[in-house]
């Protein structure tokens, strides 16, 4: 089935992938393409919406692609940057703003009998975010929406399905956002919604059933919701000519190498659980900094894979569990706006002499997407629930070298803390949560002996996708008594810390 696509033309806005996923909440399928590499195809994309910037149109750097091909012949929504530069480069004026452009706002006006407002009213709330304005509106121009302080904050151009806004709709603050998409990408452009999680599996598995055939895949499986949500895919394209890989790397939660891989096996998966512990730790001896430690477990994990591969006899395939974000994110970096921060938690890509072709069943889709998509192939919602865990696993939250000391230490406290937080109800309240090895000591006392024991800072944070995040509020009572249970149960700890530090400027993980 050939469905409906939004081209998203991405031109740096931190808000890019936001609009993408609200535009898929409405069953309508989006892609996202730096504003410099505009796809060729582009009759295959029913509209077109440009995302917002940290540019200035006025600046020197200006992104200024040509949109000549685009504009007037499909429909087209400019967001923030993106009607700026509709108005700069037309006929119109962008100004530094008098006023602070920045956060919530009311619509003051609306104009009559305009499809793109439909069902939205005055004072409905909106995000602004820019520092310039929209001093004269470019040619042809007719203005349909005001705030306060913003005269211009949306426009249409007069003979054209060309429509400009100086507010971001996809943040949840945009109270009537997802109904101004809705107005646009369904009414005015004739979108059909019919991008749902069953559809995706559907032809998901055909497509795979299509690329395999009878040839084997292995996979290998992390006992995150991407690798697991992809083996099931697989497993219900292609059956036992599925093989997955659990490695334990020796940074694991507590327990949660056995208890996961009775989970998969449990689920009809053809599993083999290795446990390659001492290799991952020998790897990492005396390793202190982060990107280190990163590639020291990426190359164990890719040896220990390639030898358990090499047990297995064809196989053709290695499936992979990407996800979208990181499909655009590997296009940013090589010639898009966004900027790279650091290795991405994921391991690399496997080297060159195992000679298998790449099948990932999930790279069309985003995160919650994900777990939509696994609830439609009903995996255990407590699984399609899990926090994120990062690749490194336990190696990125003991700050140092590491040793099994302190892997059994963090894994104590870890467990106490993910354990409290489901006991108070508060594990689905969380996006994710774990606990970090500090490299400090610190004086205490027990009894009436002096310490000078390990520190430990617990992080818990709420996000949507992980991009931005804030730490959470949890109960004093519930901090208290976490506290209390670590440090009487845990040896070698006699301080606990809770992290308030919100993404950005922090990241989420420590290191």
């Amino acid at each position: 089935m050939q469905h409906d696509k939004v081209l998203i033309l991405d031109f740096g806005s931190q808000y890019t992938q936001l609009i993408a996923r609200r535009v898929r909440e409405l069953n309508i399928y989006s892609e996202i393409h730096p504003f410099n590499k505009i796809p060729s195809n582009i009759e295959e994309y029913k509209a077109v919406i440009l995302s917002g910037s940290p540019f200035s149109v006025r600046g020197e750097e200006a992104l200024h692609p040509d949109l000549s091909h685009i504009r007037g012949k499909k429909p087209m929504l400019a967001v923030c940057y993106g009607a700026q530069y509709l108005a700069h480069f037309s006929g119109g004026e962008v100004a530094p703003s008098n006023t602070r452009e920045y956060g919530r706002a009311n619509l003051s006006f609306i104009k009559n009998n305009e499809p793109f407002l439909s069902h939205i009213h005055t004072g409905s709330q909106v995000w602004m975010s820019h520092s310039d304005t929209i001093k004269e509106l470019p040619t042809n121009g007719v203005l349909i929406a005001s705030t306060h302080d913003v005269t211009n904050a949306a426009y249409r151009i007069d003979g054209e399905e060309t429509y400009a806004i100086q507010f971001h709709p996809e943040v949840y603050h945009s109270t009537d956002g997802k109904q101004l998409l809705e107005n646009f990408l369904v009414d005015i452009a004739g979108l059909h919604q019919d991008w749902t999680p069953d559809s995706f599996v559907e032809e998901t598995v055909e497509a795979i059933q299509n690329k395999v055939g009878n040839d084997k895949v292995v996979l290998g499986l992390s006992g995150g919701v991407d690798s697991t949500v992809a083996a099931v895919l697989l497993n219900k394209a292609i059956g036992k000519n599925l093989y997955c890989i659990f490695v334990n790397n020796g940074l694991l939660r507590k327990n949660e190498f056995e208890s996961v891989l009775n989970q998969y096996e449990g689920m009809g998966l053809n599993v083999k659980g290795v446990d390659a512990s001492k290799r991952f730790l020998d790897a990492l001896a005396g390793i202190k900094d982060p990107e280190k430690k990163r590639k020291a477990i990426g190359n164990a994990f890719i040896e220990v894979f390639d030898d358990e591969a090499h047990k297995l006899e064809d196989v053709k395939w290695l499936a992979q569990g990407t996800i979208y974000p990181d499909v655009i994110e590997s296009v940013s970096a090589t010639g898009g706006p966004s900027a790279t921060i650091k290795s991405h938690h994921n391991v690399g890509g496997l080297p060159d002499f195992m000679k298998l072709k790449i099948v990932e069943p999930l790279r069309a889709i985003f995160k919650d997407e994900v777990r939509r998509v696994g609830a439609t192939l009903g995996i255990d919602p407590e699984l399609l629930g899990r926090h994120p865990f990062p690749g490194p696993g336990l190696g990125i939250r003991i700050l140092g070298d590491i040793t099994a000391e302190k892997v059994r230490i963090l894994q104590e406290v870890d467990a106490i803390f993910i354990n409290g937080l489901k006991e108070w109800g508060l594990y689905d309240k969380v996006w994710q949560a774990g606990a970090m090895l500090l490299p400090v000591n610190s004086v205490g006392v027990m009894g009436d002996e002096r310490t000078y024991e390990k520190c430990v800072a617990l992080r818990a944070v709420e996000s949507t996708d992980g991009m931005t995040a804030d730490w959470v509020n949890l109960p004093y009572e519930f901090l208290q008594k976490t506290s209390n249970d670590i440090i009487n149960k845990v040896k070698g700890v006699n301080r606990v810390v809770y992290d308030i530090s919100s993404k950005p400027p922090a990241t989420i993980e420590w290191e």
